[in-house]
């Protein structure tokens, strides 16, 4: 039976790995934070000290991270995965990073013998619980293909997207129509608020039209209850605004309204709103 590693138990990464041992995997776990580790424990998942132990440990071993630091400090630091890979085991990298970070990780696992796979995921906190996630593979096919099994106990959608750093390249493109989308939305919650109108008719007109979206009418009823529990952390909108960005000066393609949002969201980060939700903004644009 392959045993599978899981480094990284944040909001994101705490769900999936629950999800592969619910499902019957040999899951091995690790966390920057120790304690993180012991639900997964009581759920029947082995606990090692360092990426290192993990990944010697495990035939395949999943990490989902917080940014491109930690993705890079996880893979490359002391008693990282390198340090435990050896010739045909595999790393699948879920975080979202920059495609060059991706691509450095995915040399560095190539040159020690290793298969890569980076495989960022679309989704948050619920679809994390539920194994309803968009999962955006690219690299080697052949552990595409070997990883199914585990990765369709963490997502409802697989897709094959070609060589490593197309991953990063969708997720970003994903997350930054995304970021925009809800910079919209609470600048016209706002606007609206202020203008007399009632919370519930705003989403209602909007949810009745052709802006009828899933996003508006969950984080709507969120802003409008005044709930900002993270289910994607607002931080990391930032840094996905942030990464799109840097890609869209490496291509030189203008993005004037991503780069718009991008400075509302350092606002909120300011405002000490990093950590909550990223419809937080709300309380950043609303004042």
């Amino acid at each position: 039976m392959a045993r599978y590693g899981f480094l990284g138990l944040g909001i994101m990464g705490s769900a999936m790995a629950a999800n592969l041992v619910k499902a019957g995997f040999d899951v091995t776990v690790w966390n920057r934070t120790p304690a993180k580790c012991a639900p997964l424990a009581e759920l029947g998942a082995r606990v090692a000290a360092s990426p290192r132990q993990v990944v010697a440990a495990c035939d395949l071993t999943f990490a989902m991270l917080a940014d491109p630091a930690a993705a890079e400090a996880v893979c490359f630091g002391p008693d990282g995965v390198l340090e435990g890979l050896t010739p045909g085991k595999s790393y699948v990298d879920l975080s979202t990073v920059a495609p060059a970070t991706a691509a450095r990780i995915g040399a560095a696992v190539s040159a020690a013998g290793g298969r890569f796979l980076e495989a960022p995921v679309s989704g948050s906190r619920k679809p994390a619980e539920e194994g309803t996630l968009v999962i955006l593979a690219a690299g080697d096919r052949s552990l595409y293909d070997e990883g199914l099994p585990a990765l369709e106990k963490l997502g409802k959608k697989i897709l094959y997207l070609g060589a490593v750093g197309n991953g990063a390249r969708m997720k970003l493109v994903v997350n930054m129509i995304m970021g925009g989308m809800m910079a919209s939305f609470c600048e016209g919650l706002a606007l609206g608020r202020k203008a007399g109108l009632a919370h519930v008719d705003i989403l209602e007109v909007l949810d009745a039209g052709a802006l009828a979206n899933p996003l508006f009418r969950l984080k709507g009823a969120a802003i409008g209850q005044g709930s900002f529990a993270a289910a994607f952390p607002l931080k990391h909108m930032q840094k996905d605004l942030r990464l799109a960005l840097a890609l869209g000066d490496e291509l030189a393609q203008p993005l004037p309204s991503a780069a718009a949002a991008n400075e509302a969201y350092k606002k909120a980060r300011q405002l000490g709103l990093g950590d909550e939700d990223f419809a937080a903004l709300f309380k950043a644009v609303a004042g």
